[in-house]
């Protein structure tokens, strides 16, 4: 006996099969050779019978559970009346009791137990040791008959013992691990049935310290971590914090990595897991999470036992994960197989199970998804039918009760709008006023529930006119708008459904200021700083023309300054980012020296956890999920932390707005003295420049009625289509000849004139961008046409588009044909900037560039592996190099295999100035790996941000499309050009498009040759780019005359632009 019992305590330690299997046979062997009259007898049944439940909750086979409560039965007729074992042998027979109720479900069973566990209550001395294990036995029992039944006093009293049993166990019990679990459990489920944040906070305190206590290796370790795990997702839905669903799926994934594969509680914790995967890509919109959730979702449900009585929720779970995908993907077979999931969950459960509820919604909720897709009536038929059960069902106190009423409401609203039923109209109104009613202040669904009813009530004002409809539903947009809880994104929906409301029936209202306002700001929340540089741009790709909107708004307002602003917090927002992490904090050092510096620790290590980390993806190992998911709530504490620091920092008088969006009053200082910066709005509604003048206070606006949206996807579609027909997409060694060669190369020709006479399309498109756009802006600026002849220098211009608009070339805009040509090369010297600070801040910091770092460092790469030979980058570097020794410039280079990807590092670093001969490659999808391709491997993006160019002025970039942007990001800037500015370059040349071999060598020599012509002579052997505007529209011209203005020569002068001061 005594080595079965050891075998069973082992057991509870290492959780090994073969140690209990061992117990058990032992104990078995031990109570059939015992005789009838054994005095001991009934101490062997119960320790059999414990070891059968202990077997029971190791594999799952429900045989060992009901042979446990018999043999436990047979200990109770055996032991004498009144002794001192009874109280424990309850204790077991009330325990299997309650585990064969988890697994069945029947309520006979769980009366079983806790008529057990009282009895023995009613019996045990107030000091005996096992006191306090029957306290925790009897709370847990409680708690599952409340969660079946939903009987509020039962889970009072559960609470009730098992505080008793924690403060009756001493520090360091054995058994103090699995009260402390208990209690934290007990606590969740009735956070859930009364919403009281108490409960939620305590039951994360108490779960916390029950893993703390738990030994490491432990056999109960996976279920306290599955508990603590629980109650963090409880708070999330509650809060909608992201550190606790993302403290939740750290629990959940150790607890599935510690239990056994073969583990009766593997399913369960797989489903917890999964469920927590959901609620963080409901907030995320991250597909991995939902792909992950469907996943352990999936298992669990091949996993646990038919008959189980949490089939059904594993079910349900999984509906709604298989739902939440669909919305996301459209797939259909995803939301077929979730109704599918959803029917079989509310058939196997139970009329009176309080889980029916659930089931009943989220199956109508999977209908109304399908019946929009789809139109199908019968689908929303059914979803109104399911959940009025429910919300028929469920009593008024009832948590989830809003959630019913709210679902009940949209399934309403989507048949009134095929329908056009008006009582479908007031049904809806009415569940969702009783929803917002039931709303606590605070919860995190009370946007939602705002959202919804303004819906509605916006909805019945457009088929009745009633003003007060109207009224309200701004009033429920902009509370939700403005709410302190609930979801970014769903704050983001609130705030956009306000300001177009107003805009479309109250165009004139100062409150649309207001609404847009809220609404950019919302914008930086989602796309944070605790998301990698890929996260943060695949958040943009759905709101990358809010900032066009609001801007458009602001000048319907007559509000230019407004227009200024949220241009420039809206828009390239991840290039934005990173230059607040490297602003200089004198200013703040100056006041707090340690602030300042804690401020600029976290930045960095901000810059680099967002551009390194690795994000996990399906598939994955979870060993190696979890580490990823440990990296990634390092990186969400780190951005709490600056969050931290900077209110901080805010505080301090002078401060209030350290790092806060500037205003445009800010926004017009440190502007260039040689020209003017041009803003160009572009929105479904209208076309606007904001021009930016130094010395003027407020931005000029320019109106551009006769422009829009849809000409310029039209002229951009004109220019695409005839870069695809000539295969315009890499540097190569002759895509455009110049006009004196034999042949054109890959296939162009020239423009081919019209049958009457007309141009073809890209000179429509150039046409079209000088009158619509580019003249106007110049006739409002007062700007003439420089005269070419007495050499006057034009000019400069910063060209700041947005939307399509940033595709195409406004540079070189014009008329090329007939006696009115005329270009914008006659009027100005053209600079592009992704944003107007882009400027301000390198006019601001006019630092001086160290006299030993001063210089040029030139390379060729003209046959990088994988890529088309561009056999001129030799000659065309070996030129420049020659040129720059015989003027007197410090100048290094290297060629092909003669350097590595870190030798051009330590150039860099070395060298102000850098002349990159090579093939450009472009990320969209993750933009710090755009790259320049090497003999000797490839340089990347983020890797030239991560180093420290202090020094760094020009460089020339004669490689491939390295300002070409993504259309999804058009609006992010995301292209080599505007990311070398990040890196610190003040100015950048690049290529709009794909460059032949020999015009390239042809701009660059010319480029060189003018930067060397106007050197001033004081600067030594250093080299200076300050001229390198002019010195490209030097070039460019140069290379447009040596041309005809035909189709082909076009090609070949325009793809040149400059970026930068």
């Amino acid at each position: 006996m005594r080595k079965g019992i050891g075998l069973l305590r082992t057991f509870q330690y290492s959780g090994n099969p073969s140690d209990i299997n061992g117990a058990v046979a032992m104990l078995q062997q031990a109570v059939n050779v015992a005789s009838p009259g054994y005095p001991h007898l009934h101490i062997l049944l119960s320790n059999l019978g414990n070891a059968l439940t202990r077997r029971f909750e190791r594999t799952g086979d429900i045989s060992d559970l009901a042979e446990s409560i018999s043999v436990q039965k047979r200990a109770l007729e055996v032991i004498p009346a009144g002794h001192g074992d009874l109280p424990g042998i309850l204790i077991n027979l009330g325990g299997s009791y309650a585990r064969r109720f988890e697994m069945k479900g029947e309520l006979s069973d769980v009366s079983g137990a806790i008529s057990a566990q009282q009895r023995a209550l009613r019996i045990i001395p107030q000091d005996h040791a096992h006191l306090p294990i029957l306290l925790t036995e009897l709370g847990a029992t409680l708690l599952l008959r409340c969660a079946h039944t939903g009987e509020l006093s039962d889970l009072g009293d559960a609470i009730s013992v098992q505080q008793r049993a924690v403060d009756l166990t001493p520090h360091g019990h054995p058994d103090l691990p699995r009260q402390l679990n208990n209690l934290g459990a007990s606590f969740t489920r009735r956070f859930e049935m009364t919403d009281n944040i108490f409960d939620v906070n305590s039951a994360i305190s108490v779960g916390q310290r029950a893993v703390d206590v738990t030994p490491h290796g432990h056999s109960d370790l996976p279920g306290h971590l599955t508990t603590l795990g629980g109650s963090f997702a409880r708070r999330f839905e509650r809060t909608g914090e992201l550190s606790d669903i993302a403290d939740a799926i750290s629990a959940q994934q150790r607890a599935v990595d510690s239990t056994p594969q073969d583990h009766a509680n593997l399913p369960i914790r797989l489903n917890n897991l999964g469920s927590s995967y959901l609620r963080r890509f409901e907030r995320t919109g991250e597909l991995t999470d939902i792909d992950d959730a469907i996943s352990a979702q999936n298992r669990a449900v091949r996993l646990i036992p038919q008959g189980h009585a949490h089939l059904p929720s594993l079910l349900s779970n999984l509906g709604n994960s298989l739902a939440s995908r669909f919305e996301r993907t459209g797939e259909l077979s995803d939301i077929s197989e979730a109704i599918s999931a959803h029917q079989r969950a509310v058939r196997l459960t139970p009329q009176t199970h309080t889980g029916l509820l659930i089931y009943l919604t989220n199956l109508g909720t999977s209908f109304t998804t399908r019946f929009n897709a789809t139109g199908e009536l019968s689908d929303i038929a059914d979803a109104i039918s399911v959940q009025q059960r429910a919300v028929d069902l469920a009593q008024q106190d009832n948590t989830n009760l809003p959630t019913f009423l709210t679902n009940l409401g949209t399934s309403y609203t989507c048949r009134l709008k095929v329908t056009g039923e008006l009582s479908d109209m007031e049904n809806a109104i009415a569940m969702r006023r009783r929803a917002l009613d039931l709303t606590p202040q605070g919860h995190a669904s009370l946007p939602s529930v705002l959202i919804n009813l303004g819906s509605a009530m916006h909805y019945r004002f457009t088929s009745n006119g009633d003003m007060g409809d109207l009224k309200e539903a701004l009033t429920h947009f902009k509370s939700a708008a403005l709410s302190t809880s609930g979801a970014p994104l769903i704050r983001l929906d609130a705030a956009q459904r306000w300001a177009r409301t107003l805009i479309e029936h109250q165009p004139h209202s100062n409150e649309i200021i207001l609404a847009f306002d809220t609404a950019l700001s919302l914008v930086a929340l989602i796309a944070g700083l605790e998301q990698t540089v890929r996260g943060r741009y695949t958040q943009l790709k759905s709101m990358s023309g809010l900032a066009l909107e609001a801007a458009a708004a602001a000048c319907d307002l007559d509000r230019p300054d407004k227009a200024l602003e949220w241009l420039e917090q809206g828009r390239c927002l991840v290039w934005n980012q990173l230059n607040t992490l490297r602003t200089p904090f004198d200013d703040l050092r100056s006041h707090n020296k340690d602030l300042a510096e804690s401020i600029a620790d976290t930045a960095k290590q901000l810059e680099n956890v967002g551009s390194s980390r690795v994000e996990s993806h399906s598939g994955m190992l979870l060993s190696k999920k979890m580490s990823l998911d440990d990296e990634a709530r390092g990186h969400l504490d780190l951005a709490e932390e600056w969050e931290r620091l900077l209110k901080k920092a805010r505080e301090i008088p002078g401060f209030e707005s350290f790092l806060m969006p500037m205003p445009c009053s800010s926004l017009m200082q440190h502007l260039p003295d040689s020209g003017p910066i041009v803003v160009i709005n572009i929105d479904g509604h209208r076309c606007d420049a904001l021009a930016l003048l130094d010395g003027v206070d407020e931005p000029l606006h320019i109106p551009l009625p006769n422009f829009s949206i849809e000409k310029a996807s039209a002229y951009r579609t004109v220019l695409a289509s005839l870069l695809q027909i000539h295969g315009l997409r890499v540097r190569a060694s002759d895509p455009v000849t110049t006009i004196d060669s034999d042949t054109f190369g890959r296939g162009l020709k020239s423009a081919p004139i019209g049958k009457y006479g007309e141009d073809p399309p890209v000179y429509d498109a150039l046409r079209g961008l000088w009158t619509e756009v580019v003249k106007p802006i110049l006739s409002a600026l007062g700007f003439s046409r420089v005269d070419q002849t007495a050499r006057e220098e034009p000019p400069r211009l910063w060209w700041c588009p947005t939307g399509p608009l940033s595709f195409l070339p406004l540079h070189s805009a014009g008329i090329y044909r007939g006696p009115d040509a005329e270009c914008v090369f006659d009027y100005v010297v053209s600079s592009y900037t992704p944003t107007v600070t882009a400027i301000t801040d390198r006019v601001k910091h006019r630092h001086s560039i160290d006299t030993h770092a001063s210089g040029l460092f030139l390379t060729s790469q003209p046959n990088a592996p994988r890529a088309s030979p561009i056999p001129g980058t030799t000659k065309e570097v070996q030129w420049i190099f020659k040129r720059a020794e015989e003027s007197g410039v410090r100048a290094s280079k290297l060629d092909g295999d003669e350097m590595p990807v870190i030798v051009c590092l330590d150039r860099m670093k070395e060298f102000s100035s850098i002349h990159l001969a090579c093939h450009g490659s472009q990320n969209a999808a993750e933009p710090l790996q755009s790259r320049f391709l090497f003999h000797q491997g490839h340089l990347e993006l983020g890797t030239i941000l991560k180093s420290n160019l202090k020094n760094a002025d020009l460089a020339f970039l004669s490689a491939c499309q390295t300002s070409t942007g993504q259309e999804a990001l058009s609006n992010e800037a995301v292209h080599l050009a505007a990311g070398m500015l990040a890196a610190g370059y003040r100015r950048v040349v690049g290529t709009m498009w794909s460059i032949g071999d020999k015009p390239a060598q042809q701009v660059a020599t010319t480029f060189y040759e003018y930067l060397f012509a106007h050197r001033d002579g004081t600067g030594g052997s250093g080299f200076d780019g300050t001229m390198s505007a002019y010195a490209l529209h030097h070039a460019t011209q140069q290379l447009r005359r040596s041309q005809d203005d035909s189709e082909r020569s076009l090609l070949t002068w325009i793809p040149f632009v400059h970026f930068g001061y």
